[in-house]
Protein backbone atom coordinates (compact mmCIF):
# COMPACT_ATOMS: atom_id res chain seq x y z
CA UNK A 1 0.00 0.00 0.00
CA UNK A 2 1.82 3.30 -0.90
CA UNK A 3 2.35 5.78 1.59
CA UNK A 4 -0.07 9.19 2.02
CA UNK A 5 1.89 12.30 2.14
CA UNK A 6 0.86 14.20 5.14
CA UNK A 7 1.19 17.86 5.36
CA UNK A 8 4.00 18.33 7.49
CA UNK A 9 2.93 22.19 9.17
CA UNK A 10 1.59 21.82 12.32
CA UNK A 11 -1.26 23.93 13.47
CA UNK A 12 -2.25 25.51 16.28
CA UNK A 13 -5.73 24.12 17.88
CA UNK A 14 -7.09 27.41 18.88
CA UNK A 15 -10.55 28.86 18.75
CA UNK A 16 -11.86 30.16 15.44
CA UNK A 17 -11.20 33.84 15.29
CA UNK A 18 -14.78 34.21 13.91
CA UNK A 19 -16.07 36.55 11.00
CA UNK A 20 -13.40 38.63 9.43
CA UNK A 21 -14.12 42.75 9.36
CA UNK A 22 -13.31 44.09 6.12
CA UNK A 23 -12.83 48.27 5.55
CA UNK A 24 -15.88 48.00 3.05
CA UNK A 25 -18.13 46.77 6.16
CA UNK A 26 -16.32 49.05 8.54
CA UNK A 27 -17.09 51.84 6.24
CA UNK A 28 -20.45 50.53 5.48
CA UNK A 29 -21.29 50.47 9.68
CA UNK A 30 -19.64 53.83 10.20
CA UNK A 31 -21.81 55.91 7.21
CA UNK A 32 -25.02 54.22 8.38
CA UNK A 33 -24.24 55.01 12.70
CA UNK A 34 -22.95 58.57 11.68
CA UNK A 35 -25.23 59.89 8.27
CA UNK A 36 -22.14 60.76 6.59
CA UNK A 37 -22.31 59.11 2.84
CA UNK A 38 -19.59 56.18 2.44
CA UNK A 39 -17.35 58.11 0.02
CA UNK A 40 -16.49 60.75 3.04
CA UNK A 41 -16.10 57.62 5.71
CA UNK A 42 -13.85 55.89 3.23
CA UNK A 43 -11.98 58.89 2.24
CA UNK A 44 -11.31 59.79 6.28
CA UNK A 45 -10.36 55.80 7.10
CA UNK A 46 -7.78 55.94 4.12
CA UNK A 47 -6.14 58.95 4.89
CA UNK A 48 -6.10 57.72 8.48
CA UNK A 49 -4.50 55.07 7.78
CA UNK A 50 -2.39 56.06 5.44
CA UNK A 51 -1.33 58.26 8.07
CA UNK A 52 -0.80 55.33 10.20
CA UNK A 53 1.97 53.98 7.25
CA UNK A 54 3.81 57.33 6.56
CA UNK A 55 4.17 57.60 10.54
CA UNK A 56 5.52 54.55 11.32
CA UNK A 57 7.63 54.66 8.20
CA UNK A 58 9.42 58.01 9.40
CA UNK A 59 10.44 56.04 12.60
CA UNK A 60 7.95 57.46 14.96
CA UNK A 61 5.29 55.84 17.18
CA UNK A 62 1.54 55.33 17.12
CA UNK A 63 -0.54 55.87 20.66
CA UNK A 64 -4.70 55.77 20.58
CA UNK A 65 -5.15 56.26 24.00
CA UNK A 66 -6.91 52.46 25.59
CA UNK A 67 -6.91 50.96 22.04
CA UNK A 68 -2.89 50.23 21.84
CA UNK A 69 0.30 51.26 20.36
CA UNK A 70 1.99 50.30 16.87
CA UNK A 71 5.71 50.96 16.73
CA UNK A 72 8.14 50.17 13.93
CA UNK A 73 11.32 47.19 15.49
CA UNK A 74 13.73 45.79 13.61
CA UNK A 75 14.61 42.58 14.12
CA UNK A 76 18.42 41.49 14.96
CA UNK A 77 19.87 39.52 12.15
CA UNK A 78 20.36 35.65 13.42
CA UNK A 79 21.20 32.41 11.72
CA UNK A 80 18.67 30.04 11.29
CA UNK A 81 18.77 26.11 10.07
CA UNK A 82 16.93 24.53 7.30
CA UNK A 83 14.47 21.82 8.33
CA UNK A 84 14.81 19.82 5.20
CA UNK A 85 18.80 20.42 5.68
CA UNK A 86 19.30 20.60 9.46
CA UNK A 87 23.55 20.77 8.88
CA UNK A 88 22.96 23.56 7.04
CA UNK A 89 22.74 26.88 8.34
CA UNK A 90 20.97 30.02 6.79
CA UNK A 91 21.88 33.61 7.54
CA UNK A 92 18.37 35.39 8.44
CA UNK A 93 19.17 39.17 7.70
CA UNK A 94 17.70 41.77 10.09
CA UNK A 95 14.12 43.36 9.22
CA UNK A 96 11.68 45.56 10.01
CA UNK A 97 8.38 44.95 11.57
CA UNK A 98 5.40 46.48 12.82
CA UNK A 99 4.22 46.11 17.02
CA UNK A 100 1.28 46.07 18.38
CA UNK A 101 0.97 46.19 22.12
CA UNK A 102 -2.83 46.55 23.18
CA UNK A 103 -4.29 49.21 25.67
CA UNK A 104 -6.10 48.80 28.40
CA UNK A 105 -9.19 48.91 27.20
CA UNK A 106 -8.54 46.16 24.30
CA UNK A 107 -6.67 44.05 26.71
CA UNK A 108 -10.01 44.08 29.35
CA UNK A 109 -12.34 43.48 26.44
CA UNK A 110 -10.44 41.25 23.63
CA UNK A 111 -8.22 39.34 25.34
CA UNK A 112 -9.10 36.81 28.13
CA UNK A 113 -7.97 37.16 31.73
CA UNK A 114 -5.31 34.70 32.32
CA UNK A 115 -5.92 32.84 35.73
CA UNK A 116 -3.97 33.71 38.99
CA UNK A 117 -1.63 31.29 40.58
CA UNK A 118 -2.33 29.76 44.13
CA UNK A 119 0.84 30.55 46.33
CA UNK A 120 2.69 32.97 44.70
CA UNK A 121 1.56 36.65 46.43
CA UNK A 122 5.26 37.87 47.13
CA UNK A 123 8.47 38.42 45.38
CA UNK A 124 10.72 38.26 48.00
CA UNK A 125 11.79 35.85 50.96
CA UNK A 126 8.93 35.48 53.27
CA UNK A 127 9.68 35.93 56.90
CA UNK A 128 8.97 33.51 59.63
CA UNK A 129 5.66 34.90 62.38
CA UNK A 130 8.29 33.90 65.11
CA UNK A 131 11.55 36.07 63.70
CA UNK A 132 11.82 39.25 65.33
CA UNK A 133 14.14 42.33 63.71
Amino acid sequence: MPKQKTNMKQTKTEEPAGKTLTKRELVMSISEKTGIIQQDVAKVMQLTLDGIVETLEAGDRIEFREFGVFELVIRKPRIGRNPNKPDETVEIPARKTVKFKPGKRMRQIALPKKPAVKGKKGKGKRKSKGSAK
